[in-house]
This record gives C-alpha cells, structure tokens and sequence, in this order.
C-alpha cells in the first residue's frame, strides 16, 4: 500500500520536492486515482490501467465504460481520468492571436501537428 512507502517515495510528495517532470506516467495517474482498493496500491491500479490501455495514447481515446472495465475503477475515478485528458487536450490545443505564416512544409507540418498528432486514420489537409 502507499501508506507503505517511504515519504520521499510517495507520488505527492516527490511531484511538491521535485516537480511534475519528476514523476512517471503511473505516479501522475496514481495522484489522479488517488486511492487503491484492499488488494492493491493506487501505484498498481495505474499500472494495469496503463498496461490495459497500452500507455497513455490509448487511454486519452478511451470512453468513460471503458475505463469503468478495470477492476477498482468506478464512475468517479473514469470521470477524474476524462477530466484529466481533456483539460491536456485543451493545454495542447491552445493558440496564439498571433497569425501563424507558414514559409516551408516543416512550418505547416507544425501548425497542423497538434489536431492531427494522435489520428489514427491518415487524414489529407
């Protein structure tokens, strides 16, 4: 259990000590999650939730009954997880009013490299 570890190995307290850069996708999940169940830590439960999802590209597409599927996630903790990937989603997709100039192919790859990183179908733009 995480009550377990030492301090300075729990999740929260290194992401306060060492910054969120600090930290694995597992431990952000686990703070996300914030409790495991009698059988597991919340650091497991991240685990196979990463292992069911094959990391993090697949879970950030998963529905809300998907995520519902593993064992010790209910509506609450699906809902924190959706939450979660769509305010990384609207970080990702923010823009400047400043108007974009593409000048060579490296250029308009950027400016449509955020909608279009993580399609899953080839798309034509």
């Amino acid at each position: 259990m995480i009550r377990d570890y030492p301090l300075d190995e729990r999740p929260r307290e290194r992401l306060v000590q060492n910054g969120p850069q600090s930290l694995s996708n597992q431990e952000l999940l686990a703070i996300l999650l914030r409790t495991g169940t009698k059988e597991e830590s919340v650091i497991q439960m991240a685990n196979r939730l990463l292992q069911h999802f094959e990391g993090l590209r697949l879970l950030k597409d998963a529905s809300l009954e998907e995520i519902m599927t593993i064992k010790g996630i209910g509506f609450a903790k699906a809902v924190q997880i959706l939450a979660a990937v769509e305010i990384g989603r609207r970080i990702g997709n923010l823009s400047y009013t400043d108007r974009y100039v593409i000048r060579s192919p490296e250029d308009g790859a950027n400016f449509v490299m955020n909608e279009m990183r993580f399609l899953s179908q080839e798309h034509f733009v």
